[in-house]
């Protein structure tokens, strides 16, 4: 996957993050660690809340895994070759 890729699939992920932490009022990350260290088990209870923390995480991870993978290849590569141009019309 190249670089401009990863950044269309990152953006595209962060919007559905987005969603989720407009509904519950934390950011995803802060999510994702309470989720990890277990203070969310009270939630389990609930199968919207236990539908949408699982969808959540997915979605976290991915995008995480997509961060990774980017910046390990704009590492390797310079910034200039990475830049995409297009005119403006």
């Amino acid at each position: 996957m190249e670089i401009h890729e990863l950044v269309v699939e990152m953006k595209i992920l962060e919007r559905r993050l987005t969603l989720y932490e407009e509904k519950y009022g934390i950011l995803s990350e802060n999510f994702y660690q309470a989720l990890m260290n277990g203070q969310l088990e009270d939630y389990d209870e609930y199968d919207e809340t236990r539908a949408d923390f699982s969808r959540w995480k997915g979605i976290y991870e991915t995008w995480q895994r997509r961060k990774q993978k980017y910046d390990a290849q704009i590492k390797k590569q310079n910034i200039v070759d990475s830049l995409r141009f297009q005119p403006a019309y």
